[in-house]
């Protein structure tokens, strides 16, 4: 025991004398430059743009097995299951086919007309949900956000994942219903790998504006369904537009404007790539012939439709399809990665 009472150990040559662990010395000087100068920098920092890309695609496994997980887990409590993957875009194409098929006969001027309006749905069905879900996704989640660290936009990404899955599942009932609709099994469906691509790239870049404006504003995820609902009437889901009684007055740049929004041109070019006969009767197929075009407004004959003029050609379609996928993407990457650090705040 030392002079001050202390215990020291056995044999100790301190006698009572204590050594400190040395200290830095600060110096007066400023924190965060000795910070910066350990490698130290705030947890809830926002990345730099590439290297938050970097972090995005190091967590892709984890954006997949997440997207895989929920997928199973969706209908989990449904008898039916993952069938219902299925049968809800079936369901909704019978009653778009008993009331704008029958009810209105809107398949007047349209050669396999099931097969149209049911690629129609299910490709435009990947589009809207994927812009309704993005826009709920952060408040959904808040629980994960607030206890994991990690890139958010890898939950955006997730459930665009998730509904591309779905997409899959579905597109082998897609692909049965046209070839039972006597649509013929060519080359062009290959096609429909690149049309599906874009799709999904504009998808996602939709998704992430979506998220982060519905993460400030949960009156936003509200009005979605109804946007999405009112743009899927100017898409030609259930029918053709270039057939409506309005449309040959409608002026060039409103035409343009309905068949190069980007829901439209992705349902086209799958259309296009699955369906001949919308190959065969698309108007400017075929020269353009003044008294069969007219003759084609009054009966609506569908063969008849191409001797019309064409709106936009196929090669107008694919070049709208690329500048709407890399444009969106662009902009949803720059506009969720700028509010990064605001997710999670309730």
């Amino acid at each position: 025991m030392d002079e001050r009472g202390r215990l020291t150990a056995p044999g100790s040559l301190l006698h009572g004398v204590e050594f400190a662990p040395e200290r830095e010395d600060l110096g007066g000087g400023d924190l965060a430059e000795l910070a910066a100068r350990h490698g130290l920098r705030p947890s809830s920092a926002r990345p730099r743009l590439l290297d938050y890309m970097r972090l995005v695609w190091q967590r892709r496994h984890f954006i997949t097995a997440y997207a895989t997980a929920r997928n199973v887990s969706m209908y989990t409590e449904a008898r039916l299951g993952q069938l219902w993957q299925v049968l809800t875009p079936l369901l909704n194409s019978a009653v778009y086919y008993l009331i704008f098929g029958i009810l209105f006969e809107q398949n007047r001027g349209i050669e396999h007309y099931i097969a149209y309006l049911v690629t129609g749905v299910f490709i435009f069905a990947f589009t809207e949900r994927s812009i309704v879900v993005g826009s709920t996704v952060m408040r959904a989640n808040l629980p994960l956000i607030r206890a994991l660290h990690f890139p958010r936009a890898c939950l955006p990404l997730a459930y665009v994942m998730v509904e591309f899955q779905q997409l899959l599942l579905s597109m082998l009932v897609m692909f049965a219903i046209v070839l039972g609709d006597r649509e013929p099994l060519t080359w062009y469906w290959l096609y429909l790998v690149p049309a599906l691509a874009l799709q999904a790239t504009f998808n996602m870049g939709a998704a992430l504006i979506m998220a982060r404006l519905g993460a400030g504003a949960a009156d936003f995820s509200q009005l979605i369904p109804f946007l999405t609902r009112i743009w899927r009437y100017f898409c030609g889901v259930m029918y053709s537009l270039t057939s409506l009684p309005s449309y040959a007055t409608l002026p060039t740049f409103a035409k343009d404007l309905i068949a190069l929004n980007p829901a439209a041109v992705y349902i086209s070019l799958a259309r296009f790539s699955i369906m001949a006969s919308q190959r065969v009767n698309a108007p400017g197929a075929k020269p353009y012939n003044e008294m069969l075009c007219a003759e084609f407004n009054a009966k609506k004959i569908p063969a008849l439709q191409a001797y019309c003029h064409a709106t936009t050609s196929t090669s107008d379609l694919w070049l709208a399809g690329i500048g709407w996928a890399v444009v969106t993407l662009i902009v949803g990457v720059l506009f969720f990665w700028q509010a990064e650090t605001k997710y999670g705040r309730g």
